[in-house]
């Protein structure tokens, strides 16, 4: 069941994967960076979260060398960056992880940033979604490429009383970077 108005303020989750990553030999999986093609889908990815009017108020970014970097480039599409606090736990995180994390944000962020790893986000937006518009649970649960970015709206006094199927999935846009556009 979705929280209903009045029972606090509306937030919003937005769900961010980190951008398409290289695989260079004998680098290890934490230290990956983006691959060509993510350092063109990651400031996309910025600037579709700034035409939404998705900006947050606060990152959560995992510690990764891909999700920082998908960080940068999204975030220097925007005015003023928000703060941005990197979080090891966000590595390789299940919903449970994920969770905790988010349930540990101030209550004076309305909309938070959540920079991570599949197949965590995916399985998070699944969990939290209770409904969504259009068909956007069903384009998750098809697939959560890399640069996805989920909306979840919810209304509640903190952000540990984000639980399962409270929310309600908003939106899902895969931006991408164009080849040869000169942005990087």
């Amino acid at each position: 069941m979705i929280a209903r108005a009045g029972v606090g303020p509306l937030r919003r989750l937005v769900v961010l994967r980190h951008a398409k990553s290289a695989w260079p030999e004998g680098v290890a999986d934490h230290q990956r960076p983006l691959a060509p093609r993510g350092r063109r889908d990651a400031p996309a990815a910025g600037r579709a979260l700034a035409e939404a009017d998705c900006l947050p108020d606060l990152a959560l970014c995992s510690t990764a060398v891909r999700t920082r970097q998908t960080w940068e480039l999204a975030s220097a599409q925007w005015g003023t960056p928000p703060p941005v606090h990197p979080d090891p736990r966000l590595y390789a995180a299940d919903v449970r992880d994920l969770l905790t994390a988010v349930h540990e944000v101030s209550p004076e962020v309305e909309t938070l940033l959540l920079v991570g790893h599949n197949p965590g986000l995916e399985e998070l937006v699944l969990e939290l979604a209770g409904d969504s518009l259009d068909h956007a649970l069903d384009e998750v649960r098809t697939k959560f490429p890399t640069s996805a970015i989920a909306v979840l709206a919810w209304h509640g006094a903190t952000w540990d009383a984000l639980t399962p199927g409270t929310a309600l999935l908003t939106s899902v846009i895969v931006p991408r970077g164009r080849k040869g556009s000169g942005k990087t």
